[in-house]
């Protein structure tokens, strides 16, 4: 049977049955999917016992809330360097590198003994998040048909979300029989497991253009100048999507401690919520194929915006327990839309930094929405915060409906200065 240049796929519906019939994501869910769900076990593992592990070594409570946050700061300011460790040394490099990186970082976590080391480890951990996540980004993005390229990526936040998941009980019960800082042992192992599956996975190296007829590499320098319309475009809706998702992190615990609910209730109001979230990441992902991207994009910003308004007007365990459902739902279709939207408009030859500097708008967004939820608290009221960050769910619902380029099944088709053609040839963004 022939070849089928992945590509091209989409350019007809003979082509995308023949690629249908020629790849599956079988044969790579352990390489592609397997680290992910490691990483994102290691990661559950440790966010419940970080903070305490910062009090015990004498912080305050704002500072060992800061030892928290730089995870996601040492994600943000390696996005743009692990863009370079991708191109240099190649995803599965990249990936190896990063679970050792982390798995180091969770030995100097456990012998942590002031806040300041524990503070080191937990930058160490963001570097490794940010390596592992854009090159695991990258590889799919090359490797994987573009009819199947929503649902790969859909199911690589998917696995993610189920390690995170899945870490905090497995911590919990090591803690209950050591102590816990044994919970860093549990996530040491999940990062070398991670490495290891990658040392030992043959399929993992994505399938490039031969060389005489491959893009050369683009610096970042260059990909932002020539594809600035696209970061300040759909760009700001990728960090105002990122900062609705993460606020909603937040906003569930406070609204259900303003509403002077039980430790066990409101753990139990984000347990389901975050049932939810796990569950529907690959549906979504068919549907983003199959239909295009909009029709997971939009529906998950407007309901969490919509959810988000309304979450302030509750009042009691079941109506709060309602929109933090539908907020559960909203995030969980979302699985993989930001990477996949990112995939569709990196162009070959610079993949990896297209894609970092993605990922640092998203990680900005992550930072900012919780802080934005912090200053409106502290200049009117919870209730007004909230509202805010469900506001921004919308105006991020009308960047993204506006300038995103509109696709069909299996095809997106770009149309933001001729950034990507349907070949998947790229030509300057301005």
């Amino acid at each position: 049977m022939a070849e089928v240049d992945p590509w091209m796929i989409g350019d007809s519906p003979a082509m995308t049955e023949l690629a249908d019939q020629q790849y599956s994501l079988r044969p790579i869910l352990v390489s592609a999917f397997g680290p992910a769900l490691m990483f994102g076990v290691a990661e559950g593992a440790v966010l419940p016992v970080v903070a305490l592990t910062a009090r015990d070594l004498g912080a305050s409570v704002a500072t060992a809330s800061v030892v928290v946050a730089l995870i996601g700061v040492g994600s943000l300011i390696s996005n743009v360097p692990s863009a370079y460790i991708t191109t240099r040394y190649g995803e599965r490099a990249a990936i190896i590198g990063a679970g050792a990186i982390s798995a180091v970082a969770m030995l100097v976590a456990l012998a942590a003994p002031n806040v300041a080391v524990l503070g080191l480890a937990m930058l160490m951990i963001g570097l490794a998040n940010a390596v592992f996540l854009l090159a695991r980004q990258t590889y799919l993005t090359e490797s994987v048909p573009l009819h199947l390229r929503a649902r790969a990526l859909s199911t690589l936040g998917g696995t993610a979300r189920i390690g995170l998941f899945i870490g905090p009980f497995v911590g919990a019960l090591v803690i209950s029989l050591s102590g816990i800082r044994a919970a860093y042992l549990v996530a040491c192992a999940a990062a070398v497991i991670a490495g290891l599956i990658a040392v030992f996975s043959t399929n993992l190296v994505a399938t490039h253009p031969a060389p005489g007829d491959a893009p050369k590499t683009t610096s970042i320098r260059t990909v932002l100048r020539s594809h600035r319309r696209v970061f300040l475009t759909v760009g700001i809706g990728i960090l105002l999507i990122s900062a609705v998702r993460s606020s909603r992190q937040v906003v569930i615990p406070l609204w259900a401690e303003h509403l002077q609910l039980s430790p066990s209730a409101t753990s139990l109001i984000y347990g389901l919520s975050g049932a939810v979230d796990m569950l529907v990441f690959y549906p979504a992902g068919k549907l983003m194929d199959q239909r295009g991207r909009q029709w997971v994009v939009l529906p998950s910003m407007l309901l969490m915006g919509l959810s988000l308004i309304l979450l302030p007007l509750s009042s009691s365990f079941l109506t709060l327990l309602v929109p933090a459902l539908t907020l559960g739902f909203g995030n969980g279709i979302g699985a993989g839309m930001v990477a996949t939207m990112g995939a569709d408009l990196a162009p070959p030859g610079a993949r990896p930094s297209f894609l970092g500097i993605w990922r640092l708008l998203s990680d900005a967004g992550n930072c900012g929405g919780p802080v934005l939820l912090s200053a409106i608290t502290g200049l009117a009221s919870l209730a007004a915060g909230i509202v805010t960050n469900g506001a921004i769910g919308f105006v991020a619902a009308v960047i993204v409906w506006f300038w995103l380029p509109r696709s069909e099944a299996g095809r997106p088709a770009p149309r933001i200065g001729g950034l990507v053609e349907a070949s998947g040839v790229s030509a300057p963004a301005d």
